[in-house]
């Protein structure tokens, strides 16, 4: 059975930073496209970072130059390091994993930045 869990979210002060932790398991994790999505309140999900099996990383554009995506094949494990948190981050965000049509959802880590 494939899960994932995210840890590492928090309440935190504008331009402060948090890494978010995923741990997979019960799949062949470096075959898998991982990212990270967030969704805030009253808000469509979106994709935040992609990392795929060859190491390509992708941002989005809201996100790009403050946070990093990075993965450890070794551990199953995939990172969001955020930096220069804005309020526009708060959000839910969700680990998933992606290969060849299957696809599995983390139940997510709520982030939230407030003064």
């Amino acid at each position: 059975q494939v899960q994932l869990v995210e840890s590492g979210g928090g309440l935190v002060q504008p331009g402060g930073s948090l890494r978010l932790s995923c741990a997979a398991s019960g799949l062949t994790f470096s075959s898998y496209v991982m990212a990270w999505h967030r969704q805030a309140p009253g808000k469509e999900r979106e994709l935040v970072a992609v990392s795929t099996a060859d190491g390509y990383t992708n941002y989005a554009a809201s996100v790009k130059g403050r946070f990093t995506i990075s993965r450890d094949n070794a551990k199953n494990m995939i990172y969001l390091q955020m930096n220069s948190l804005t309020r526009e981050d708060t959000a839910h965000y969700y680990c998933n994993a992606n290969w060849a049509g299957r696809i599995y959802w983390g139940q997510g880590t709520q982030v939230s930045i407030s003064s």
